[in-house]
């Protein structure tokens, strides 16, 4: 995988970084700014984590008290900005004004990334996970991935992949880096337990509600849910398991994309796209003013879950009438 030079021109005539990443962050965004932030400091530079949060995913919970979600006119002097995972300031959520005007770098592999005004684009759609790009950057310096580094990036590559069940015969690129991962130290024993493990017993309690409301659509290739703003106040937005949802989800037989929106607060849903293989989420979910991959993509919505839903459930009428 080459890593632009211009990329690596910005990281080495700069002294000072702040590293951002997507609001609502998972596994592959955390993981790459923390290998970031690690490779800066053993390049005697500094590096300056950001997340505007939440931090839900129990696995993350450990690092999220190493993230600051203000940016201080100190941190911001003399900085430069790398922004992993996502494309803009936009994504970034409450930081992003806090970012404006400094020099920045993207690492990113969705295909909403466009040039910008970013000083360097290290954009690979066809990489698996952002984390994978970032372990051929630190290669690429001229460094060996420590452990700790190698096991945040292992985090990343399986999240995004979802412990490799996401990838098809396009995929052996993503097991090689894998098996050079493990080699550097990473486990996957313990990072599918950090990743599947610490679920709260209210979250059992929330799948299941969210599971009783689904709705099937267009001959069952469609299904819709949503959780609504009192259920996670009261059972705990933190620790959800919506990977497992949605495996049970596109599981049912003739289902070939799932919708999962959320009242996350009075006035504003979050909405959950994945799909089993032809239909790509994407495209709908930039109609809300989200994106992300093919099969799996997300936007944040203003208004109620119950308005929202029918628009969603229209959306998808004209990929499904596709393919029949």
């Amino acid at each position: 995988m080459p890593v632009p030079q211009s990329l690596l021109d910005f990281i080495h005539q700069g002294a000072k970084f702040i590293l951002a990443g997507h609001k609502d962050p998972d596994g592959d965004c955390v993981g790459s700014q923390l290998a970031l932030a690690s490779v800066l400091a053993r390049l005697g530079k500094k590096a300056v984590l950001c997340s505007a949060g939440p931090f839900k995913r129990p696995e993350l919970f450990p690092y999220a008290d190493r993230f600051s979600s203000r940016i201080s006119g100190g941190d911001r002097e003399g900085a430069r900005v790398i922004i992993a995972d996502c494309s803009d300031l936009e994504r970034t959520g409450d930081i992003g004004p806090m970012l404006e005007g400094l020099p920045r770098a993207v690492i990113d592999h969705h295909i909403t990334a466009a040039p910008g005004d970013n000083a360097a684009l290290f954009l690979d759609t066809g990489a698996p996970a952002a984390a994978i790009m970032v372990f051929a950057l630190i290669e690429a310096l001229g460094l060996v991935p420590s452990e700790e580094e190698t096991g945040y990036l292992f985090l990343g590559l399986c999240t995004d992949t979802g412990f490799f069940r996401h990838l098809d015969h396009t995929g052996a690129e993503a097991f090689r880096c894998a098996a050079r991962m493990i080699d550097l130290g990473a486990s996957p024993k313990l990072t599918f337990n950090a990743i599947n493990g610490g679920k709260s017993f209210e979250s059992r309690k929330l799948m299941g509600l969210v599971l009783a409301r689904a709705e099937a659509h267009y001959g069952g290739r469609l299904i819709v849910s949503s959780e609504n703003y009192e259920e996670a106040r009261d059972l705990g937005a933190r620790g959800r398991d919506s990977d497992s949802l949605y495996q049970l989800l596109l599981a049912v037989k003739e289902t070939e994309a799932v919708a999962l929106i959320r009242q996350e607060q009075p006035e504003t849903c979050s909405l959950g796209l994945r799909s089993r293989d032809r239909v790509n989420v994407a495209e709908i979910a930039r109609q809300f003013g989200g994106g992300g991959h093919k099969n799996a993509s997300g936007a944040t919505v203003g208004g109620l879950a119950a308005d929202i839903k029918p628009r969603v459930i229209e959306a998808f009428g004209a990929q499904l009438a596709v393919y029949g």
